[in-house]
């Protein structure tokens, strides 16, 4: 039998030695999942919760129903024991202040533009209550119109459905989802807190629909969004609620004194409405600027204010200079919303008693520093995490535990063993050798005294490349993956199981990569890839390969809509002992004459897209990273590949969310992509991929990256990234904006795409641009990729001819 060994071809299934320690680890137990409630945690309140369900039942039931395989009845059904699940865990484990209405069949924005009747016309929305077949019409299109644009939710993973409007917009009451999740819980015995958006936040996230002038603010519609958030609220204080919380995660930003002033106008309106119910205005992502905080304390309206105390690293401070209303609860966010170490229990009760000798006993809320969503669901389904690290990790249903801990402890009922066995967990992660590498530290300290840039200028690398490529004018080329179909997850399961052996596996893969490489060769596409069908996610599959990281069965978080992504756990110093991607890769350039492109995940994504360790500054876990693809970038080029992707799509994501951090933060993140392909020839084409998000305020740095190509979504957006070229940025390498959207399964015209070109021919030089998709095809089927591709190869030869004969 064939064994391969992992030097070869990726270990993606293997268990490699260095996953484990050198000698069997003492039993640890992790106290954050056996701890038995007291149910007295008077003082406990959780931002919101994972709505997936543990093992990702919301995603399967959403296929499902889109598939037609299962009726609305069914997707109901499902959602409905997720909600209930929930709310019972929370109850079970004596929180007080448990959320409604975080569930969501696919966005929590887009549930508030469903619930103001901002439906933008293209959908055909006549009136009434929204429905499925409208609301996942504006998530993810139809046959006949385009899905509304998605982007990132502040600098997290987890991507929103952006709301459309304009001037003449009218808002009403169209979705009641917030009322009859509160009445269904109710139903149960379990007083909930209904969250709803944030009216300014809801309006600050929002864009001007298409057509509409640009000096049109979104804002400007405050007062007429108003009148149905009353609505809303007069029908839940009808139904007995005596909380609401809104999120309003816009107040950590850099924002004008208009916009701030926008926050009095809302909540004043809302004043009176809000008479009887106690109001918690809930923020997170970072701490309040001294202005938004003073004002925030000042709205009368407001009976509490959450507040971040971990990713909010000047909270306490702010807090200890300006102090805080006497008339307000103070929920304080001292339980890590968005990574799965568990809390240090001791630290945050000194963090709680510091706050509570300002704000008094009887007005701190323990509380999570956002909502459990972007944290895996519980640390129980993991069945293959050795116990030692899962003596240091606290998934949602565990925060939940922790949360209610430390109300008890603030309370004079500390659990004494609890906290016990958390302290030693935590000796336990900082003394471990399976934490530190001296070898890789000293390494990556050696790097700061370089930028590592290319010692050739993008424009003569491009000559060359374009000598040995020969390549025509417009390249099509796709982003990576092909459709993960059923028979190619069933058949990595399979060998995960030792159904198959690997031979079997190998051949199996083989003939999968052949079969996409023949299709991209029959439509005639220039730049090929072998369509990823050894990989389960463009991170976890790096990560399992690489030192310094864990692995979970069930740790699903969600991205967006019944898009779930497994973070590979960072845990300790980061190395490559072994080659990952070059047996796939060399096997693909061998069956074709056409350029194969390598297909990398960059350091920054890779770190972006991680649980990442909290012991250490970020940067120095990713130029760890960024050497380890550094050996990969050379060992691919080592074996005759010509372009070499080294996808950043989560650059932007990293990004901090106040002005004054984010220089920092894109210097190293910056220079990690130039460590990690710094040392290949000018005749080596280094390619690499962002997508979703927000790129025009950091074009200069990803100018600076020095790539030689970079596809970049593009048409979701409705081309926003191409204002910035037109407002005079020059751009010298090579780029791809894409053009047509892959998150939706509609299928565009060959004039579509052909359109879409010469909008980005009009403010580019075409013999810099590529014709791509927006992003890899990973999601969709053969039905739609095939008749999109050929649309999309169509567009590029149509316009090569017109600019040809145009000569």
């Amino acid at each position: 039998m064939l064994r391969l060994k992992p030097s070869f071809f990726s270990g993606t299934l293997h268990h490699f030695s260095f996953l484990l320690p050198s000698a069997p680890p003492p039993r640890f137990i992790n106290p954050s999942y056996v701890r038995v409630s007291r149910i007295r945690a008077m003082s406990s309140h959780i931002v919101g919760y994972p709505r997936i369900g543990p093992k990702r039942e919301l995603k399967f039931a959403l296929e499902s129903f889109w598939d037609g395989k299962t009726d609305a009845e069914e997707l109901q059904k499902v959602a409905k024991d997720i909600r209930v699940s929930m709310w019972k865990q929370m109850a079970s484990a004596g929180t007080k202040f448990i959320p409604s209405n975080t569930f969501s069949y696919y966005d929590q924005v887009l549930d508030t533009t469903a619930m103001l009747g901002a439906v933008p016309p293209r959908y055909g929305w006549v009136g009434g209550e929204i429905g499925f077949d409208v609301y996942f019409s504006m998530a993810r299109g139809n046959a006949v119109v385009p899905a509304m644009e998605m982007t990132k939710w502040f600098d997290t993973n987890y991507h929103f459905i952006v709301p459309e409007l304009s001037p003449d917009l009218k808002f009403t009451y169209a979705s009641h989802k917030a009322v009859v999740e509160y009445k269904e819980a109710k139903e149960l015995g379990i007083e909930t807190v209904p969250v709803l958006v944030g009216p300014v936040s809801y309006l600050l996230l929002s864009k001007p629909a298409k057509g509409v002038d640009k000096s049109f603010s979104p804002l400007s519609l405050l007062e007429k969004i108003i009148p149905v958030y009353k609505e809303v609220l007069a029908e839940l204080k009808a139904a007995g609620a005596t909380w609401v919380q809104f999120d309003e995660p816009t107040l950590v930003l850099d924002l004008e004194s208009h916009q701030l002033k926008a926050f009095i106008d809302a909540y004043e309106q809302l004043e009176e409405t809000l008479s009887g119910i106690s109001v918690i205005l809930e923020t997170y992502f970072a701490d309040l600027p001294a202005d938004a905080y003073k004002m925030v304390t000042s709205l009368k309206a407001v009976s509490a204010i959450g507040l971040d105390l971990v990713r909010g690293e000047k909270t306490l401070e702010l807090i200890k200079n300006l102090g805080f209303p006497s008339d307000k609860y103070l929920f304080a966010g001292v339980v890590d919303g968005k990574n799965i170490w568990a809390n240090d229990l001791e630290a945050s009760l000194e963090t709680l008693k510091t706050l509570e000798s300002i704000v008094g006993k009887e007005k701190l809320m323990v509380s999570t520093s956002c909502s459990l969503m972007h944290t895996a669901v519980d640390l129980l389904n993991e069945t293959k995490l050795d116990d030692e690290i899962k003596s240091w990790l606290a998934f949602a249903a565990q925060k939940i535990l922790e949360v209610n801990a430390l109300a008890d402890a603030l309370a004079g009922e500390k659990d004494e063993e609890f906290f016990s066995a958390n302290s030693a967990a935590q000796e336990s992660r900082k003394s471990s050798a399976r934490v530190n590498d001296e070898a890789v530290q000293e390494a990556a300290s050696a790097l700061r005294g370089s930028d590592h840039r290319r010692a050739t200028p993008v424009t003569a690398r491009l000559e060359a490349q374009q000598r040995k490529l020969n390549l025509p004018m417009l390249p099509t080329t796709t982003i990576g993956s092909f459709p993960q179909t059923m028979d190619v997850r069933r058949l990595r399961r399979e060998y995960k199981m030792n159904k198959i052996t690997e031979e079997e596996y190998v051949e199996a893969i083989k003939e999968e990569i052949k079969k996409v490489v023949k299709i991209q060769e029959e439509l005639d596409i220039d730049v090929l890839v072998h369509g990823e069908p050894e990989r389960n996610d463009m991170v976890e599959y790096f990560g399992e390969q690489l030192k310094g990281f864990a692995f979970t069965v069930n740790g699903w978080v969600q991205s967006y809509g019944s898009r779930c992504v497994k973070p590979p756990i960072i845990y300790g110093d980061v190395s490559r002992p072994n080659p990952m991607t070059v047996f796939w890769s060399k096997a693909a350039q061998s069956i074709t004459t056409r350029p194969m492109k390598g297909m990398l995940t960059g350091p920054v994504t890779i770190l972006n897209w991680s649980f990442i360790r909290n012991d250490q500054p970020r940067f120095e876990t990713c130029y760890q990273i960024a050497l380890a693809i550094k050996n990969e970038v050379e060992d691919l080029e080592a074996c005759g590949i010509q372009v070499i992707q080294i996808d950043e799509a989560a650059l932007r994501e990293g990004l901090p969310l106040r002005k004054s951090e984010q220089a920092l933060y894109l210097d190293w993140a910056v220079h990690s992509f130039r460590i990690a392909n710094c040392g290949v020839k000018d005749t080596t084409q280094i390619h690499t991929h962002m997508c979703y998000s927000n790129f025009n305020d950091i074009i200069h740095s990803i100018i600076d990256m020095d790539a030689d190509v970079i596809t970049i979504e593009n048409s979701r957006s409705n081309e926003k990234l191409l204002s910035v070229f037109r407002e005079g940025v020059k751009y010298g390498a090579g780029i791809g904006p894409g053009v047509y959207d892959i998150h939706s399964p509609r299928i565009p015209t060959t004039e579509e795409i052909a359109d879409r070109i010469n909008q980005v021919l009009a403010v580019l030089e075409r013999n810099v641009v590529w014709v791509n998709p927006d992003c890899g095809l990973k999601t969709r089927k053969y039905s739609e990729v095939k008749p999109a591709l050929t649309n999309m190869v169509a567009a590029a030869k149509l316009l090569r001819t017109e600019l040809a004969s145009a000569k």
